[in-house]
């Protein structure tokens, strides 16, 4: 079997697929280009009718039969890393384009975790280190998590999601293994991305809880050795998503740790009308839907507030269309009107009421933006 050449459509490219298996060892490799070839003989059969059973099988088959990069890719996404199998979650299936809005808040991460990986002969030059983390704080539902997953999809980077409680344990010594453990695995598969989702669970100010040092201090001290400590990161990014970012300790808001500190605040009008785009992109909705209408009744909403306007909306045009199958009605060009919007308006409201969201405005103020958003519009890339 051979690789396709450069004169063949799906040419491989052996530099991406080296770069596309961080944490691949070399059994994992073997096992990939197996399934590789395996899936290159089952398309090749069903094109040419050849009874793969058969005990000889024509010369002219085998010389069809060229592993593309298409079928390369197919058995990356088949084939775990080795050294990822104790933490490695699949990667989302959540692109940016799922997200409506949160332009800044996109590039940011881009330029935090994808040029370090692509371009890292920038950073060389100038003699500097690249960011290693940041922080992704603002009211519940308005995107943190989704906006981890779909940089997960983004870059080439393998992933490790890590919920805050999961690290703790009541055995004494146990939760700061746990931590030690999660920075050595990404360390391992670098360039690898570490997502800590609520992070304040963990990482709450040291000397808050009564009754003096506990087990909360002791992994907060762990965290903060992992993170800038005598150990080297190794294109280790760590990302945290928090709604209450005042509870944090200050140590670890320090640069060198988590660089940016991004705030996911409540959508403005294009960023509804961007969301309810992502949210619908992919439904069959009437032309007769006004989306502007929609933004303009939803000023308080968040994210996922709209998405669960929209789902709300599907729900209530399902159940008429069940109806109109009973009634024996023409269901052929079935799509979401107006009428189930106007329905599910009636049990919607805003899960950040007006008084939480400038709650979280100071706490902007206070928080700082740690990052290099701003003032940056003119220096945008596509």
């Amino acid at each position: 079997m051979q690789l396709a050449g450069p004169d063949d459509p799906g040419t491989v490219d052996l530099d991406e697929v080296a770069r596309k298996t961080h944490g691949y060892v070399g059994a994992d490799l073997c096992q990939m280009c197996t399934k590789a070839a395996v899936s290159c003989i089952r398309e090749k059969t069903a094109e040419s009718n050849v009874d793969i059973e058969a005990e000889q099988l024509p010369a002219e088959f085998y010389d069809t039969l060229k592993v593309t990069m298409q079928h390369m890719d197919k058995a990356i996404k088949q084939t775990p890393a080795s050294a990822m199998k104790e933490f490695v979650v699949e990667i989302p299936n959540v692109t940016f384009d799922d997200i409506g809005g949160l332009e800044d808040v996109k590039n940011e991460l881009r330029e935090m975790i994808e040029f370090p990986v692509t371009h890292p002969e920038y950073f060389e030059e100038l003699g500097i280190q690249p960011p290693k983390g940041a922080l992704l704080y603002g009211p519940p539902g308005c995107g943190k998590t989704l906006l981890a997953k779909a940089m997960a999809n983004q870059c080439e980077c393998n992933f490790i999601s890590i919920k805050g409680p999961q690290l703790l344990s009541k055995w004494v010594g146990e939760s700061e293994s746990n931590v030690r453990n999660v920075f050595e695995k990404a360390r391992q598969a670098s360039p690898c991305i570490l997502f800590f989702d609520e992070l304040d669970s963990i990482a709450r100010s040291r000397g808050s809880t009564s009754g003096g040092p506990g087990i909360g201090d002791s992994v907060v001290n762990q965290l903060l050795t992992e993170m800038d400590g005598m150990a080297k990161r190794n294109n280790v990014f760590v990302i945290g998503a928090t709604n209450k970012p005042d509870g944090l300790d200050p140590a670890i808001m320090r640069p060198g740790r988590l660089n940016a500190h991004i705030y996911v605040g409540i959508p403005d009008a294009p960023a509804r009308l961007g969301i309810l785009n992502a949210s619908l992109r992919k439904a069959k909705v009437s032309p007769s839907v006004d989306y502007n209408a929609i933004v303009s009744e939803t000023d308080t909403f968040s994210g996922a507030d709209l998405a669960g306007l929209c789902q709300g909306a599907a729900k209530i045009s399902v159940r008429r269309r069940k109806d109109a199958d009973l009634k024996g009605e023409d269901t052929t060009d079935w799509s979401i009107e107006p009428a189930d919007f106007e329905i599910a308006f009636r049990g919607a409201r805003s899960s950040v009421p007006a008084s939480d969201q400038q709650r979280y405005l100071d706490k902007k103020e206070a928080v700082g933006e740690g990052g290099v958003t701003s003032g940056m519009d003119d220096f945008r890339y596509d």
